[in-house]
């Protein structure tokens, strides 16, 4: 018997442990995912929307910054519905609706790194590179804009 503070380190234990542990991480993880998803899913479609009432009304930045104020009234705390974020989610909208390689990804990587590709990335090709590769290796936003920097595409289509 083992007293109560006295960690457990055999190996069956600790094999066990880790099992369990990740048996937890797992759903988390998946949730996050669905989460982004669903995110992503919203900024695509407020995004469709705004430009479909610029397009039609003439909309423009005192209409967004109405929105966003109108939102965060009715939200209180949200976070993401900002001017900036709006004027992104048309843009996001605007860049992807028409590509039907890009589209489809949307969802796979979170909407801070879509913002990072959108804003240093100006071709099709780079952005579907930087998409794929950042949910392919699970880079984190820093690292992909080291990725950027550095010139991980063009140096790809170098090799």
């Amino acid at each position: 018997m083992t007293e109560k503070n006295t960690p457990i380190l055999s190996p069956e234990y600790l094999d066990f442990r880790n099992e369990i542990t990740s048996r937890i991480r797992s759903p988390q993880y998946e949730a996050l995912k669905a989460v982004n998803k669903e995110m992503i899913a919203l900024y695509w479609e407020i995004g469709r929307r705004i430009t479909e009432q610029q397009a039609a009304l003439g909309w423009g930045k005192s209409v967004m910054e109405n929105l966003s104020r109108d939102i965060q009234k009715e939200f209180p705390g949200i976070k993401g519905f900002g001017v900036s974020n709006m004027w992104d989610m048309a843009r996001f909208y605007t860049e992807y609706r028409s590509n039907e390689i890009l589209q489809p990804l949307v969802g796979e990587i979170s909407w801070s790194k879509h913002i990072v590709i959108l804003t240093k990335c100006k071709e099709m090709q780079q952005r579907q590179f930087y998409i794929l590769s950042t949910k392919k290796y699970g880079w984190t936003k820093d690292v992909l804009i080291n990725k950027i920097e550095a010139k991980t595409y063009e140096n790809y289509l170098l090799g």
